[in-house]
């Protein structure tokens, strides 16, 4: 990868962070201009060039990042969209595309026929962690791909990386980020539910915390939704609700397909569901619990 020429789309709270990285690691790196992306002038400082269209920057490079939002937002991209040519349309020979999306499996396996009938090499990596670990270089990444082609990128994965896994082929990657985001963000929303119902019964958040960490409840959601329920401060997870029921959303497809038990996970998506209706939906995912807690149950 020492030589190579990398470009990235989708420089939003987590791509900003990996592009800085890979051009901090010594990379030649080129972004496309979106309205998405965070402000560009650090990057644009050290060094990183830009596109307009998705084709000139794939034409470009010899390995194209992908961080979006998912899935529409991917199939837009690669195949283009409203008579904007996609990556697809400047692709080369032989380019690997990296998508570190949060995806519908299904769509990540169709995808990437398409791009290898274009020549093209497809590899998915969905991330775990956070903005904050994305910055620092230390985000988790959940790889699909054949060996050969997990090998040719792990350096560049480890440019923004702590945790790299091989989970499998193709599409094993955005499965294994679905099963992760299920339990991770299903925790949460059991917590702020039951947070919710603590509220409503009088019981003191500092009891509520204490008791909960001490015992089977204690872990990592807590800690993210600690913040909000001593201070109401939902900066500990700052995951959008909108973000987390397109997740829950997804889940529930792949477990569809693959015809495999979903009923809790259908009410954790329908709770977000309902919460999303009820605010602007760009609500951080700790705030469900004054969501549930203004909330009447039937």
């Amino acid at each position: 990868m020492t030589n190579k020429k990398i470009g990235l789309i989708g420089v939003g709270m987590m791509g900003h962070g990996i592009a800085s990285n890979i051009v901090k690691h010594g990379h030649a790196l080129a972004v496309l201009e979106h309205p998405g992306n965070q402000p560009l002038d650090t990057l644009k400082a050290a060094g990183v060039t830009t596109f307009q269209t998705a084709g000139e920057l794939a034409a470009a490079v010899d390995v194209l990042l992908l961080c979006v939002t998912g899935s529409p937002q991917v199939e837009a991209v690669l195949l283009g969209e409203g008579g904007k040519g996609g990556v697809l349309q400047g692709l080369r020979k032989g380019t690997v595309i990296i998508d570190c999306s949060t995806a519908i499996p299904a769509s990540t396996e169709r995808l990437a026929k398409v791009v290898a009938e274009a020549g093209g090499r497809f590899m998915d990596s969905a991330m775990t962690r956070t903005p904050k670990e994305a910055a620092e270089g230390r985000l988790n990444l959940l790889v699909g791909a054949d060996d050969a082609l997990f090998a040719e990128c792990r350096p560049l994965l480890a440019c923004f990386a702590e945790n790299i896994t091989h989970c499998g082929p193709v599409g094993s990657g955005h499965r294994m980020k679905l099963l992760h985001n299920y339990v991770s963000l299903g925790s949460v929303a059991l917590i702020a539910e039951a947070a919710a119902c603590a509220e409503r019964a009088g019981v003191a958040p500092e009891i509520f915390v204490d008791v909960l960490g001490k015992g089977g409840g204690g872990g990592t959601a807590l800690e993210r939704l600690k913040p909000f329920l001593m201070n109401k401060d939902p900066s500990g997870l700052r995951f959008a609700m909108s973000n987390a029921l397109k997740d829950l959303g997804y889940y529930t497809t792949m477990a569809r397909d693959s015809q495999a038990a979903h009923t809790i996970a259908e009410g954790v998506r329908q709770t977000l569901d309902e919460a999303v209706k009820s605010t602007d939906g760009q609500r951080l995912l700790p705030e469900l619990v004054a969501v549930l807690a203004a909330r009447k149950a039937d």
